[in-house]
């Protein structure tokens, strides 16, 4: 079991002190120097049972951990969930969840990789290239003037406020899915809204929604997305929400 390193240090060896009073009471600090290490289970900084502070440590294969920053919901402090950022990991971070991804979507049989944007694109080339494509299909954000309110659908996320955007597959990409087995590859599944949205837009365009891959499966609420959809949702690690106790954060129940 990994020690648990006085509070006092924890910003020497993170090199960063948070941002306000507020933060430090919290145990949140700037994620700057985040996502750049594998650690073997005797260098991780944080413990791995309640309360989390500062960090959240994942398992990624082989006995290498990742320290997940633990970042506070904007719409509600008392909460709060283990972030993954992946264009902003290190190379070898982001090799490694790849090629443990790659592990998990070989058996699924596809025939081709979609990449939904935006933090998932780091992460699905990859993925696509060790499956042996010589391509993937990513999804946008951005709507060019050629494309169709057909193949678009309305998406909100966990960590996005706002009033929610639109996911478009462009209509040149069609024949690359139609009609063929497709796996999904993104960053992280929470809520299941940006699946199911992801899954609406395969629909209309013929493809056949064969599995997800993600890095990170966080929470529950995506459980029921997948069980309507009746595909596979595979992770390489596992986070729960997290909520506030006082002395750090809890899971939340």
């Amino acid at each position: 079991m990994p020690r648990r390193e006085p509070a006092d240090d924890r910003h020497r060896l993170m090199g960063e002190a948070p941002a306000t009073i507020e933060d430090a009471a919290r145990f949140l600090h700037p994620t700057t120097g985040c996502w750049q290490r594998l650690l073997e289970p005797g260098g991780l900084t944080v413990a791995c049972e309640a309360p989390y502070r500062w960090r959240y440590p994942v398992r990624v294969a082989d006995d290498r951990w990742l320290e997940l920053p633990i970042r506070a919901l904007g719409s509600d402090p008392q909460r709060a969930v283990a972030s993954l950022i992946p264009n902003q990991a290190s190379f070898p971070v982001v090799r490694a969840l790849a090629e443990a991804m790659t592990r998990l979507a070989r058996p699924l049989d596809a025939q081709a990789v979609v990449g939904p944007p935006t933090l998932g694109m780091a992460l699905s080339p990859l993925v696509a290239e060790a499956l042996g494509f010589e391509r993937y299909i990513p999804l946008g954000y951005s709507r060019k003037f050629w494309y169709r309110d057909a193949l678009a659908q309305d998406v909100r996320s966990l960590t996005t406020p706002g009033e929610g955007k639109k996911v478009y597959l462009d209509p040149n990409q069609v024949p690359l899915v139609a009609g063929r087995r497709v796996v999904v590859v993104d960053d992280t599944v929470s809520n299941g809204t940006t699946l199911a949205a992801v899954a609406r837009l395969l629909a209309a365009a013929g493809a056949d929604l064969c599995g997800v891959v993600v890095a990170m499966r966080q929470g529950t609420g995506w459980q029921s997305v997948a069980k309507s959809l009746r595909v596979p949702v595979l992770g390489v690690f596992d986070t729960p929400r997290l909520c506030w106790g006082g002395d750090g954060w809890y899971p939340e129940r």
